[in-house]
């Protein structure tokens, strides 16, 4: 209780902030206006304390797509805010210092330079509204603007016949996000069309319970590939962040997620391997389930089960959820795994993304994060994913279906 008390005081002391430099870019205007203004802005700032107030006493429950859209612009307003409340505390910075150097000078009352206050407070409110357009465009055009990634990688240990081999990777669908089917048979089509060999799903088929892709798995089994489709289980399948009714509830959803990826014809890997050939010529695809090296993240992987009876391959590509476990473990005990894929991060879905440069504030959570690393002769590829958790949109970081094509190297 004591919690949610100081969180709605916080976001009410934000409002009451931010207010200041409303009021202030508002003198002059028609009486009518401003009283407009001024009653715009309290009634939707109680709006979002009292939506903040049920999401906190109702956490845990499945929320609808309703609710689901009202948060997020709830969220999309509250980063604005923050924005425009670090540029008041600078305009306040600046006044704070000037009194005290005036104060220091003289008897004479310290002067306070309205014009430069209305600028600033002009300048935090046009600063808030650029992060309040960029995340209203990340939910209206970034949210499913696919983008397919193509990466060549070379190995001197690949089977001569595997030379060519296209693996796709799909990660982090969420499914309990989508509000339709029509976004993932876009997004199908488009798997299809890369016509790779193989398809792995790297983790959080849903956000929290089983019944979130129900109405899709028909068209996720229109994925194809003629060496298969595996998958493996990520943070969020395992149905931690839901207050089930009692443990055996929580164990049923487990087994029927698992059954969903089986109706949707992926072949799920539970701390396990697979052996793909060609031409009489083997390599190892393992997947292990989720394995993170945050605190609050179960270890439930096992790759030594997952490793056991692929010593003889001569190539092994290991499917992990959380990028964290490649330092963690892969990198340092399991040296003979080429390549592992990951997802997880999200690349948090907002950052800037250009050639040569790329930033989010999730890498100073997660030292891989986004893209492909290198440690000696190992590889580990982020996806970003395909879905959205939280925040219904993305910016910078672009829903993502990463297509490798396996060379071998003459060194």
């Amino acid at each position: 209780m004591v919690r949610l008390i100081l969180t709605l005081l916080l976001v009410f002391l934000i409002d009451v902030y931010v207010f200041q430099a409303v009021r202030t870019v508002s003198v002059g205007l028609p009486f009518l206006l401003r009283r407009a203004i001024f009653v715009g802005y309290w009634s939707l700032s109680l709006f979002t304390l009292g939506t903040l107030l049920v999401a906190l006493l109702t956490r845990g429950t499945a929320p609808n797509p309703v609710r689901m859209e009202v948060a997020n612009l709830l969220f999309i307003l509250f980063v604005s805010k923050l924005v425009v409340v670090l540029f008041l505390l600078l305009d306040d910075g600046i006044r704070l210092v000037q009194w005290v150097s005036n104060a220091v000078r003289g008897p004479e009352k310290p002067r306070f330079d309205l014009s430069r206050h209305t600028f600033l407070s002009q300048m935090a409110l046009v600063m808030g509204a650029i992060p309040f357009g960029t995340l209203i465009w990340g939910m209206v055009k970034g949210a499913y603007d696919y983008q397919v990634k193509k990466v060549t990688l070379e190995f001197a240990n690949l089977p001569a016949s595997f030379h060519g081999f296209k693996l796709l990777q799909i990660t982090d669908m969420h499914s309990g996000s989508f509000h339709s089917g029509e976004p993932l048979e876009k997004a199908v089509a488009l798997i299809n069309q890369q016509a790779a060999d193989v398809v792995v799903f790297t983790g959080d088929l849903v956000n929290n319970v089983a019944s979130e892709v129900e109405p899709y798995l028909d068209i996720l089994a229109k994925i194809k590939a003629p060496n298969g489709v595996y998958s493996i289980l990520g943070n969020h399948d395992y149905g931690d962040y839901v207050a089930w009714p009692n443990h055996e509830a929580k164990i049923q959803n487990l087994n029927t997620l698992k059954q969903h990826h089986r109706r949707a014809g992926w072949d799920l890997l539970l701390n396990e391997h697979r052996v793909l050939e060609r031409n009489g010529e083997k390599i190892g695809l393992l997947g292990v389930e989720n394995w993170g090296m945050r605190m609050h993240f179960p270890k439930y992987g096992s790759l030594s089960r997952a490793h056991a009876g692929s010593e003889h391959l001569p190539f092994k590509i290991l499917l992990t959820h959380d990028p964290s476990h490649w330092d963690g473990e892969v990198n340092q005990h399991y040296k003979d795994i080429d390549l592992s894929l990951s997802g997880h991060t999200h690349g948090m879905q907002f950052g800037v993304n250009i050639p040569g440069f790329k930033w989010s504030p999730v890498q100073y959570v997660y030292k891989q994060w986004s893209g492909l690393y290198q440690n000696g002769k190992q590889f580990l590829y982020v996806n970003v994913g395909l879905g959205f958790l939280g925040y219904h949109g993305r910016v910078g970081f672009l829903p993502e279906i990463t297509v490798f094509e396996f060379r071998r190297s003459q060194a």
